[in-house]
């Protein structure tokens, strides 16, 4: 007889992808995932935390607010700067993006 449909197509499961060829696109992603977005974020988060632990007085900063100062104090968590003469503010050690 003649037919239209192809009997590989007709029988309904000869032209699924096997379990393994759908599981190594989803591998895939989750590994360029890790490469460009999270390995990245991470060196930078470990970078900064070892910026913040190497900050002495006399440092000349920039906080996240964009508040120019110079380190007076430093404190276990957080740290305090000297943004004019006898001006003192008391920030959290997170919050300096740099030195100056």
């Amino acid at each position: 007889m003649f037919s239209l449909i192809p009997n590989a197509y007709a029988a309904g499961g000869a032209g699924q992808p096997g379990m393994l060829a759908q599981i190594v696109p989803l591998a895939l992603i989750v590994v360029v995932f890790y490469l460009f977005l999270i390995l990245p974020q991470q060196k930078q988060k470990k970078k900064h935390k070892e910026f913040i632990a190497s900050l002495k007085r006399g440092d000349k900063v920039i906080t996240s607010s964009g508040i120019y100062g110079t380190v007076v104090k430093v404190n276990e968590r957080d740290l305090v700067l000297e943004i004019a003469d006898n001006v003192h503010i008391k920030i959290i050690k997170d919050n300096i993006i740099s030195k100056v």
